[in-house]
């Protein structure tokens, strides 16, 4: 059964809502790391680990184009980004 955290998380990668712990990357002893999500972060390490902010933009709104998610959130996701954990200097 999924647990659903009590407030809006969000990947501090790609911003990906975490809605459910099995949005959850993991950490290298398999515990659930509730900063990064599961398509950015796994056994304690990023998938990409060489991917630049600008690729993960372009990345991220390519599949909420997919996911026919309207402009004004792409956009606000797209400024958003820059300004998660994982980006940030």
């Amino acid at each position: 059964m999924e647990e659903r955290h009590p407030e809006m998380n969000y990947c501090q990668s790609c911003a990906m809502p975490l809605v459910n712990t099995d949005d959850y990357g993991t950490n290298i002893d398999g515990t659930k790391n509730i900063e990064y999500c599961k398509y950015c972060y796994q056994n304690g390490h990023f998938i990409e680990p060489e991917i630049t902010v600008r690729e993960m933009i372009t990345k991220t709104t390519e599949v909420m184009k997919e996911m026919h998610i309207p402009a004004e959130q792409i956009e606000e996701t797209r400024k958003f980004i820059p300004m998660l954990k994982r980006w940030r200097r």
